[in-house]
Order: structure tokens, then sequence, then C-alpha cells
């Protein structure tokens, strides 16, 4: 333990923290094993040469894998990181709307992810927009789906290196030495991009086994030891509500928000219900749910995910904590990092060996999504790019070595990015990738229930949408003069702050049903629509899904 952080002192962080890095160490080792593993795991008898076997795990995870395999891929490294240093920074208006929002977003999935699921498998879609395509007949905004799916989550697989970055400087490895600070972050990378080149979508869904069952240890383990060492829960609410009040000396206003005030309550509900209808919009959502073999398995997902949501909220309360705690997050360059939060807390309060288990799940807890990510980014790549605009022919084997080589390439970005970057950019950049996901809710969402909508509305109200949100966004300047540094602005007609993303897709629904009503009047053709209603409700064993090729021994 940091003994100048248990007198009350500004901790020191300048050392290595030698047995936790050792601790974090061999752990990431284990699960590398485990990655490579899983090429074995499962493993059908046609091997993983198409996007069905390496790209969503054969279709075949049960409950218990989905549920994991998704808790991996939404409750990533970086809401490990980012969600408590939210509220140790600014309060529960930037960091507990996570929690509500998680809450909303079970049952919308419940709805409609089963549909999804059926209509995919039926036709073999892999995405969402070969779903959309099928729809509507219509590539155009197919394109638009996937391009918006794709940069969407490079920002995202960036920010899993900011939170295995976080854990790193806390342990005390970088400083100004170039070739210390980025190499173990090569490593880590080369080691994700080797297995899940090799093991596909088999790789992260293994690995999340470990990475959710670290989380749940640290947090559960955090939540009651970490209270007791700075003078129980109600001194720390005491004292986050008086960081929270006490006034900005740059701006003169209060630091944060301990509850939300009345003026407060747009942006909250806003960034609530805008972030629930977002999130399994993402590519890497979608993926992790056609994994899974029935429809069933994704409702029992829908009923058992919200363990997730207390998990985030204890999480989330971690960031006060830390206040209590006198936590100071200084990075090895010596400035203020609210990033490093968590990481530090552990460091200052945990024992060294199981600080190290904490670095170990925030650092693995990055493996999973970016796994996830990078496989759903180049699927989308190969399915409605590659394959729609250049090689309409190709085989499933030449779109599963495709995909494989452009996962590697989000990898490479992901990397370059956070290195030559600060990471707020890449922050700044997730937030707006929110912002733009969330536009294509009216062309996925709605055309699982509804084939009401035109083609070329569905498509002009997504570009309104995006201009919008895009524009909003980049006129948000911080006092560094710094755009895109938030996502809350003010909603037209309303004179309140919200969330931009959702009254872009408010703009966005509503210039869809005035195209279309205006292409309807003027009969402009709309395509043809490969599904049939009966599509919508197929399941494992109905004649109607693909069958799915056996598993070997």
């Amino acid at each position: 333990m940091n003994t100048l952080a248990a007198a009350g002192l500004p901790a020191d962080h300048t050392g290595v923290n030698g047995i936790a890095l050792t601790v974090l160490v061999v752990l990431f080792l284990v699960v590398t094993v485990m990655g490579f593993w899983a090429t074995r795991w499962r493993k059908s008898e046609a091997g993983l040469d198409s996007l069905d076997e390496w790209g969503l795990g054969g279709r075949t995870f049960g409950t218990w894998i989905t549920w994991f395999l998704l808790g991996g891929d939404l409750y990533t490294a970086y809401t490990f990181v980012a969600v408590p240093a939210a509220m140790f920074a600014l309060g529960s208006v930037s960091g507990f709307f996570a929690v509500p929002y998680t809450i909303v977003l079970y049952p919308i999935i419940f709805v409609f992810m089963s549909r999804l699921w059926s209509v995919s498998h039926r036709h073999g879609y892999v995405t969402p927009a070969d779903f959309v395509e099928g729809r509507y007949g219509s590539r155009g905004l197919a394109l638009a789906v996937s391009v918006t799916g794709i940069l969407a989550i490079l920002p995202y697989v960036a920010l899993q290196l900011v939170g295995i970055q976080a854990v790193l400087e806390v342990a005390g490895v970088g400083g100004s030495n170039v070739i210390a600070h980025d190499l173990p972050l090569f490593i880590a990378f080369a080691v994700l991009a080797a297995f899940t080149y090799s093991s596909g979508l088999r790789a992260p869904a293994v690995i999340a086994f470990v990475k959710d069952s670290l989380i749940y240890l640290v947090i559960i383990v955090a939540i009651i030891y970490l209270p007791a060492k700075v003078g129980g829960w109600g001194h720390i609410f005491d004292v986050a509500e008086h960081k929270m009040a006490t006034p900005n000396p740059a701006t003169g206003k209060a630091t944060g928000a301990f509850i939300p005030t009345p003026a407060q309550f747009w942006a909250y509900g806003t960034l609530a219900l805008g972030s629930a209808l977002a999130l399994f919009m993402y590519p890497h959502s979608i993926t992790a749910t056609l994994s899974s073999k029935s429809r069933n398995t994704i409702r029992r997902n829908a009923s058992i995910l919200p363990a997730y949501s207390l998990m985030l909220g204890l999480l989330a309360l971690l960031g006060w904590v830390a206040i209590a705690a006198g936590t100071q997050p200084i990075g090895l360059n010596g400035k203020a990092n609210p990033q490093l939060v968590v990481p530090q807390l552990f460091e200052d309060l945990f024992p060294s060996w199981f600080a190290g288990v904490g670095f170990a799940a925030i650092a693995i807890g990055a493996l999973v999504p970016a796994a996830i990510m990078s496989i759903a980014a180049s699927n989308t790549f190969t399915r409605n790019i590659y394959r729609e605009f250049f090689r309409p022919n190709a085989s499933p084997e030449e779109e599963a070595k495709v995909s494989k080589l452009v996962s590697l390439v989000v990898k490479l970005f992901a990397v370059v990015f956070v290195l030559t970057l600060p990471a707020q950019n890449a922050l700044n950049f997730q937030l707006l990738g929110g912002i733009w996901i969330l536009q294509t809710f009216p062309a996925i969402v709605y055309s699982l229930y509804t084939r009401w909508f035109h083609r070329w509305a569905l498509l002009g109200g997504w570009a309104v949408g995006m201009v919008y949100g895009t524009v909003k966004a980049y006129n948000n300047v911080n006092p560094a003069g710094e755009h895109f540094a938030s996502s809350i602005a003010n909603i037209e007609g309303l004179g309140q702050m919200g969330y931009i993303a959702l009254t872009a897709f408010v703009i966005n629904t509503l210039v869809a049903v005035v195209l279309t009503v205006a292409f309807r009047a003027t009969h402009v053709p709309d395509g043809r629509d490969a599904t049939r209603k009966n599509d919508y409700f197929a399941d494992a064993g109905d004649p109607k899904v693909r069958d799915i090729p056996e598993l070997s021994e």
C-alpha cells in the first residue's frame, strides 16, 4: 500500500509498483493463452473460413456465453476508467446517467433484437447494413449505415488503449522514455491482433469469462473495503457534495452536480435515453447479439444483463470514494488526469497484489471489447463495402481472409491514433461517434416493424441528422479552444440543454416522415424487400433458419 496516501498525503507517482505489475503481467499472459486456445474451442467442421464462423463464432453461443460476451462488449475498460472519472471531476450528471441508461436499454433489446436475430439468421445477414440492404434493396442506404458504424467504432477501439494507458501509468511504466512508455501498448495490441486474427469472435468470448469475473471481484471488494478505509459512506457523500458545490476557480460556477438540479433534468434525461437507443446500433453490439444460437437466448440475456447495471452503479460511486480518499490522479508528466482516478485509488489503498488484480481487470477489460469492435468493423467493411462494390462474387473463404486483415488495420489505427494524438481527442471523437450511430436507428429499428418509410427518405433523414449533429458538436468549444468538447447543446424550440444525438435523431425521424409522404405521393420507386413477415419470428430449429454446421468433438 502507498503509505503516503494512507497518511493523507499526496501519493508518490514516480516509482514502479513491482508486485502489482507482476500480477498484471501474469493475468495478461493467462488470457493470452486462452485467446489462442479459443481457436480449438467449439470448433466447427467448417473451420474458421467464413464470416459466420470467424466473425460470429458459428452463431452457436448459448445464454451464459452470450451474457459474458455482451457484458464484456458493453462494459469496456474505458467504462471502468471514465464513469468514475466523470463522477470524480463533475458529478452525477456527467457520470451517473450511465446507470439509468443501461436500465432503459435492456427492455429495448428485449423488444427488437430478437426480431433482428430472426431475420438475420433466416437470410444469413452478418451486419445491420446487410439487413437494411435486404429490406430496401438500397446499396446507398446500406452504405450509409455501414460507413457510419465503422466511423463510430474506430475511436471506441482507441479508447480501450486509453484504459490500458491509465493502468500502466499508475503502475509506473513509462515516463519520459518513449520506448518504455509505448512498448507495453504495442505488445498488448500485438497480442490482441494475433489471437483475434487466429480465433475470431471465439477469443473474446472465452476471455470475457475472466474479464467479467475479475471486474465483479474487484468492484465487490472495493465497495466493501475502500469505504471502511476513508470513513464510511456518510462521510464519502458529504465530501463529494461539498466538492461539487465548491466554485471552480476557472469558471466561478459550481464544480459539478451532486444531484441534478431542475435545470439539468433535460440534459440528464436525454443523455440516458439517447445513449440507450444508440448503444445497440453499434456494429459490435449487434455482432455479439447475432452470435447467439436462438432468439430466446437474446431475451433471456435482456432479463439478466441488468446485473451489470448494478455493477456499473457501484463502479460509478468509486469516483466519490476517491474524493473522500484524497486521491490525486497525477500522470507521470506531472499533470492532473481524472482518467487515472480509479487505478490511482487502487494503487493508494489496496495491498499491492490486489491493486495488480484491479489493474488486470481494467487491462483485460480492454481486450474483450477491442477484439469484438475490430471484428465488427472488419465484418462491416468486408460485407458492405468490399464485397458489395469490389468483389460481388467473393467466396466465404475470401470474405474471412479480408475481414481478418482489416481487423489488423483497425487495431493499428487505434494504436497510431492514441500514440500520436492527445487522449482527449479519442474521447471527443467517441462522443461524436455516439451522435452519428444514433442516426442509423430509423433505418434499422423502424424497419424491423414497418416498410412504410421510403428508402430515400431514410437516407435523407440520416444525412440531415448527421450534418446537424456534427455541426452542433463542432460548435461546442471548451475554454482551451478545442471543438467537439461536449455532446450537450441547446435543444431547438425548448430552450433546454440536451443530448445532441437525441435532438438530431428527432430531426432525422421528422425528415424521414415528411420525405416518405412526398415520395409516396409522387410514386418514386422504393426498391425490393427481400424479407417476409414470418422471417422476423424464425427461431433455432425452424426450417426457415439456415443450418449451422455441427460442432466437432
